[in-house]
């Protein structure tokens, strides 16, 4: 018999990614999403749509009844405990089973960020709501570079407050594999664990502009700038303070040396290594080439 898997964060990234890698699997799937306007290419995939919000926790109960397994993404804010707290709830309330929870790199009270210290409060709370769990933390997505496809296509340059950072960064697409792994495996087999994932080693930005120039066919070049460089760039294009100060905390950290290290937990679960940061650029080229036309 089938489960229902029901999956939050539905339109993001890393769900979208999920959902991808269920597709086809002998699951149900069913989406929570704020609204509805959204969500054309979900019902063409056969996905049962459930509007709702994470802030609002009695919108929560249609979407959480008959389920079995809940994908837990919170939006990063300061109500993401309220958020994990409000599903985690709902979820118990409709007897769910399982919970299979993104957290984020190096998840703790004492993490030198803000998101990480609120992920650990939720991590704490899912570990003690008396249902299976299993938690992901993956460290930095190779999908943020897309954010910079814009001065890429345009300039050949890109600007992150990071200096000479190396870190181990991580496709999207392998964390929702793992995911994708964990939930069709039997409830138990994951139950009680906890894993880092990241990529198959660690490069630094320079390292990968010049991966971009490999692929892209011309000269491409990291340029490290200063936190308040990019504080004042992130507030012009309209992010919340809160995310600022956020990301910003989360540049020191890796800048220090934070996210130089791997773990082979991504083959463990899959059998295969991570996707490599040539892998990504080469299937994303078109995306550094093009952004500046759109």
């Amino acid at each position: 018999m089938s489960r229902t898997v029901l999956i939050t964060g539905a339109t993001g990234t890393v769900s979208t990614a999920l959902m991808n890698a269920l597709e086809g699997a002998d699951v149900d799937l069913r989406a929570l999403v704020r609204e509805e306007s959204r969500t054309d290419v979900l019902r063409k995939q056969g996905v049962e749509i459930f509007v709702g919000d994470l802030d609002d926790a009695r919108s929560l109960p249609p979407a959480f009844e008959g389920v079995q397994d809940v994908w837990l993404l919170t939006p990063n804010g300061p109500r993401a405990p309220e958020n994990n707290m409000n599903a985690v709830w709902a979820a118990r309330r409709a007897r769910v089973e399982r919970i299979v929870r993104l957290s984020a790199v190096g998840a703790a009270h004492d993490a030198p960020n803000r998101s990480g210290r609120l992920h650990a409060l939720s991590d704490q709370e899912t570990e003690q709501s008396g249902m299976r769990w299993t938690i992901l933390r993956p460290l930095w997505f190779m999908q943020n570079l897309l954010n910079e496809a814009g001065d890429i296509s345009a300039t050949g340059t890109f600007s992150l407050n990071m200096a000479s950072a190396r870190l181990s960064m991580i496709d999207v697409r392998d964390i929702a594999e793992c995911a994708a792994r964990v939930l069709l495996d039997d409830p138990d087999r994951h139950h009680g664990k906890t894993y880092t994932l990241t990529g198959p080693r660690s490069v630094t930005f320079g390292e990968v502009a010049d991966q971009l120039s490999l692929d892209l066919g011309r000269s491409i070049a990291y340029l490290p700038v200063s936190d308040d460089a990019k504080r004042k760039t992130l507030l012009g294009y309209g992010v919340l303070e809160w995310i600022v100060d956020m990301l910003e905390e989360y540049a020191q950290a890796y800048a220090s040396g934070w996210g130089d290290f791997t773990t082979d937990t991504v083959a463990d679960l899959l059998g295969h290594p991570p996707r490599d940061i040539a892998d990504f650029v080469r299937d994303h080229a078109t995306a550094f080439t093009s952004a500046a036309e759109d």
